[in-house]
Formats: C-alpha cells, structure tokens, sequence
C-alpha cells in the first residue's frame, strides 16, 4: 500500500530546492510517494505554512533567507517555531551553513528540530540517510552537529532569545535605548546584556558594530 508524504521545502536557491527533491525522488523504498511544497524566502514560507490546505509530514528549512519583517519572522528558525505551533505533527529539519558551535546549540536549545544538517556535511548519501532517520521517528544530526555535540561540556555557552533579539535590532543600526520599542525589555537591560556579550566575547571598549560583526561570525546571529 502506497504511503502519501508531504515535505515542505524551503530555501533562497531554487536550484538547492529543485537538488533536494531530485535526491528524495531517489528514495529507495517505492511504497512511499513524495508531494513537494516550496518557498523561497521566508514571505512565502510563511504564506504556504498559513494557506496550507493539509499539513506537512516533514519541512526542510533552510536558516539564512530573506525576511518577513511584518511577520516577525526573521530566519528559518522563526518559520520552524510557527510551523511546531501550527502543525505540531510536522517534523522539522533545519540546514545551515553555519557550523558554529553557539548556532548550533542555540538550534537545538529553541527550536530541538528532528534533523539539523550543516550544508558542508551533506552529500547524496547523508541526505537519504537524514531522510529515512525523519521517516522513522527518530532524529537525524549531520557530522559536525555530532562533533559538536561529543564536545558540548567543555565548550557550553549560553546565548538566549532576548540577546539574539538585541543583536538582531543592532545590526539593522538601531541604537540600544530605542531596542524598548521593538521589545519588551528596559534600555538599561539592554545595556546590561549588550556589556555581558561583549564580555563573552572578549572585546574590551568597542562600539557595537565590532559586536555585531563578532556575533555573527560566531553564530549568535545571522
């Protein structure tokens, strides 16, 4: 008997959509048929979770795209915390070119997808590999979410949403007292958390754009 799935993808390069569904077309158990949904940004990503006229089985998202800023929805992470409210059955898996570690742990503290795959790592076989994982219920992490996984204790580093939202609204130039507008946090807070990140990334004495370039290299913010 013949198993329906619909898969959700969503990713800026029509060309990586169009690769992941020649991959999953490949599957090797033909009892199951695939229906394929896409996006390419995080605009139409949201329409096509709100206007879905069924609910997805499993939705590739890629973190890093084009925003919906009347939304609030800023990443793929924001589309996957709307699709767990949405469609609590779905099963997520997020891709990433972002292999570090305080990406990665921030990932899998908010969102905890079934899969989280960085880019680097995938290859046809990975690919199938993540897909039978999902299929079975169980979770699927790529090679170097395991390794940073293996070495989590020695290198745990606590960033919260509050403090992403805070990098979020400075790197679009916003100045720190003006952050209360936008959220629900004193300009003092602000402040004080700005100085605790600043601290955690050891930069003595800069202005804020040092500590936006910083985050984002470190995976803090996209």
């Amino acid at each position: 008997m013949s198993q329906k799935v619909n898969i959700l993808i969503v990713d800026d390069h029509p060309f990586i959509i169009q690769g992941y569904k020649n991959v999953i077309n490949l599957f090797p158990d033909k009892s199951i048929t695939f229906q394929f949904f896409e996006a390419t940004d995080c605009r139409s990503g949201y329409d096509i979770i709100m206007q879905a006229n069924e609910p997805y089985d499993i939705a590739f998202l890629d973190v890093s795209m084009p925003e919906y800023e009347e939304k609030n929805i800023h990443t793929g992470e924001d589309l996957a915390k709307l699709l767990n409210a949405e469609m609590p059955q779905c099963k997520v898996a997020l891709l990433t070119m972002h292999s570090e570690s305080l990406k990665v742990q921030s990932i899998i503290e908010e969102i905890n997808p079934v899969g989280l795959v960085i880019k680097n790592d995938l290859t046809f076989d990975n690919m199938i590999l993540a897909l039978t994982t999902i299929l079975k219920g169980e979770t699927y992490y790529s090679d170097s979410v395991i390794k940073f996984l293996n070495n989590q204790q020695k290198e745990k580093v606590y960033v919260d949403v509050i403090d992403r939202q805070i990098l979020h609204y400075l790197s679009k130039g916003i100045n720190y007292d003006d952050i209360p507008l936008y959220i629900s946090i004193s300009s003092s807070s602000v402040k004080t958390r700005k100085e605790n990140m600043k601290e955690l990334l050891n930069i003595v004495g800069s202005d804020d754009e040092t500590l936006v370039a910083l985050a984002k290299d470190r995976g803090m913010l996209l």
